[in-house]
């Protein structure tokens, strides 16, 4: 990659314009001709580096309940657990950890769920011969978003203006068919081409000035949270990640979250559910080209906080990497079967 690849994949990482003609916008940020953007994330895309670009969306507000889950399973069981668990249309991710609660999936369930989010995790964890888990909701959000620095210059403790915690559950947009139609659309892939939303748009029976209004309330009433592109990160030089989670009391999660939430290397930032087996509010996961990277930036965390009671989870292995689709019919195809 050249210096224009890195920053025209930092542009779209942080948000792609809903235009009709989005490319040619972001060209113009980075001083390329729409046809060069094109040409540019074609081959960007062709050498495994851009993974695709669609929208982002926010679980809660489209109505779907969701929540981090931990387990614990015997290793010479953990494959055939992760594959069931992997077999949920809503579980977008699912990884090996090196801890002993060492399966890590999290799991959405849409609103006209029969069982429920407990009631699916109950399920799974029967199927799947899991020996314990925890639900580890997320009570609220300081950070989310995965935007990887491709500015090698810049050193892994690079920090940034962080906004506000906001809460992780707040009411859901009542959608009408043609906004689920809006949805289910903008999910797909956006084909590289100068019009990707007419593209999409095509044969759907609504416009694409329709689409991007619908698009555009969605993205006010905070559904929509962006598009952007997303990258494979090994391939783009950023070969490890770890969770980081810290202990630290209740008066001071808020100061602490906003902290974390600053390091530009912190993709998410949250506090979530504690048990008594699980002492460790705030969670961050950050990414960096190697091991060495990720843990100066959680040691820079500590030395900023002044937290002492740390765990460090590295990934080992990834059994499932997605994107959620929404409004889908595998989700009642899949509680039928259960």
């Amino acid at each position: 990659m050249d210096d224009l690849d890195r920053r025209l994949l930092d542009a779209i990482q942080a948000e792609i314009p809903l235009l009709p003609r989005p490319f040619a916008a972001v060209g113009a940020v980075v001083d390329l001709a729409e046809r060069e953007v094109l040409a540019r994330l074609e081959r960007l895309k062709h050498e495994g580096i851009l993974r695709q670009i669609s929208a982002i969306w926010d679980t809660a507000r489209l109505g779907y309940r969701s929540s981090l889950v931990a387990a614990s399973v015997a290793p010479e069981r953990l494959d055939s657990a992760a594959a069931v668990v992997s077999g949920h249309p809503g579980v977008s991710h699912n990884y090996e950890r090196d801890f002993h609660w060492n399966l890590w999936f999290t799991l959405a369930v849409p609103p006209d769920s029969r069982l429920g989010l407990e009631g699916t995790v109950s399920h799974l964890a029967a199927r799947a011969g899991l020996d314990r888990y925890r639900l580890l909701p997320a009570l609220r959000v300081f950070k989310i978003g995965v935007r990887l620095d491709m500015e090698e210059a810049l050193t892994p403790t690079r920090r940034e203006h962080a906004a506000g915690p906001r809460g992780a559950a707040p009411g859901a947009r009542l959608l009408d068919e043609p906004d689920r139609a809006v949805v289910r659309m903008l999910q797909e892939p956006f084909p590289l081409v100068p019009e990707p939303c007419a593209a999409l748009a095509a044969g759907s029976g609504i416009g694409v000035d329709e689409v991007l209004r619908r698009a555009r309330v969605l993205a006010a009433a905070g559904a929509l949270r962006r598009v952007a592109g997303v990258l494979h990160h090994r391939r783009a030089g950023f070969t490890a990640n770890a969770l980081g989670v810290w202990a630290v009391a209740e008066e001071r999660i808020a100061e602490a979250g906003a902290a974390i939430a600053s390091f530009r290397a912190v993709s998410h930032c949250y506090q979530r559910a504690t048990y008594p087996d699980w002492p460790y509010p705030l969670f961050s996961m950050v990414h960096g080209r190697g091991r060495e990277a990720c843990l100066e930036v959680l040691d820079a965390i500590a030395t900023a906080t002044g937290i002492e009671s740390r765990a460090t989870l590295w990934s080992l292995r990834e059994f499932k990497k997605v994107r959620l689709r929404y409004f889908t019919p595998e989700y009642a195809a899949w509680e039928r079967a259960a």
